[in-house]
């Protein structure tokens, strides 16, 4: 077999690399230049448009979160940071107010934690069957049905919760502590109601991001995978999703931040009660505290309840840079 170093030196010999290379680092390829190099009055303008465009961005970041820290610091250096992250008792109301939002946090994060893990395998799995396996007028049909979902408003998925979900959660809650004298029936509003709307709630987001990078996959990876006998299903899970990767990770950070932020569906499905986050418990969300309280508190208690809206915007940029580390990660170790 023929050194193939030796074949690219053949191949590139005569070829002025360094030359070539040279001409092209001189040249200004940037859209703003004109002729000569000189750039007109609507090229300048319009580069100070897309540079303030793009800095308005970066400031709208800062400015929230600017002001969540304003709003969120005081109650907690009023009432003590360990004693709210920690304390689990929340009544803001009673003779001797309590604003421990320990439960509040723990709910959140194994919510959203549990929403992911049954969403996002049903999600990916939908986004290959539409992309690798569907034929052209079979995905014709899913693919609104998918779109549909995505435009369905957060309430009419917490009232569908409500009608069918619920009533199905107290039945399976009435069969599984019938003999029970300690459990406090929710009537079906708990932890795993709420997870299964989220759940839901997240498919759409998943299955279209996914689905994109799915099909951006370049063809000749699948047909060399099929060449060297692999079958379909080995393909498609050693191939690929791998390369696929870093677009699936997008979807599942997006379904994240859809599963974090939601509470009007939540409000409706989780019973709304500061509980151990327990599957047949009444629940409440960092969200939903929020929403459900804010209209008549003040005082420490309003407070309070922007000090828990701090706790949820570090929640989301903390699994915003995990993500992100791992995505870099993963690309560093592709090369």
């Amino acid at each position: 077999m023929a050194d193939f170093s030796a074949i690219a030196g053949s191949l590139t010999k005569g070829f002025p690399l360094e030359k070539h290379k040279a001409k092209s680092e001189n040249r200004d390829f940037s859209i703003f230049t004109k002729g000569g190099g000189r750039k007109s009055f609507s090229e300048v303008f319009m580069k100070w448009v897309f540079t303030v465009c793009g800095l308005s961005a970066v400031a709208a970041v800062g400015a929230i979160t600017l002001y969540m820290i304003i709003s969120g610091a005081p109650a907690a250096f009023k009432i003590g940071l360990k004693d709210m992250l920690f304390n689990t008792v929340w009544a803001p109301s009673a003779a001797e107010p309590s604003y421990g939002i320990a439960y509040i946090i723990l709910t959140s994060v194994l919510g959203t934690a549990a929403a992911v893990i049954l969403g996002v395998p049903i999600g990916l799995l939908t986004a290959v069957f539409l992309s690798e396996v569907a034929g052209k007028k079979t995905a014709a049909a899913v693919k609104p049905a998918v779109e549909l979902l995505a435009g369905i408003p957060s309430i009419v998925y917490g009232l569908l919760g409500l009608l069918i979900i619920n009533p199905l959660m107290y039945k399976l809650e009435l069969l599984i502590f019938a003999n029970s004298s300690t459990h406090r029936f929710t009537g079906g509003a708990n932890m795993l109601a709420a997870i299964i709307v989220l759940a839901i709630m997240i498919l759409p987001t998943v299955i279209n991001v996914s689905e994109t990078s799915i099909r951006a996959v370049p063809n000749d990876l699948r047909a060399a995978s099929l060449a060297l006998g692999a079958t379909k299903v080995q393909t498609i899970f050693k191939v690929t999703i791998p390369a696929a990767k870093t677009g699936i990770i997008t979807a599942i950070v997006l379904g994240v931040g859809r599963a974090v932020g939601e509470a009007m569906a939540i409000i409706l499905v989780s019973g709304n009660s500061v509980n151990a986050p327990l599957p047949f418990n009444s629940v409440r969300f960092l969200t939903t505290g929020i929403v459900s309280e804010m209209s008549y508190s003040s005082g420490l208690h309003r407070q309070a309840l922007f000090t828990i809206g701090l706790v949820l915007f570090a929640f989301i940029m903390i699994i915003n840079i995990v993500i992100n580390k791992i995505i870099k990660g993963g690309g560093e170790g592709g090369k």
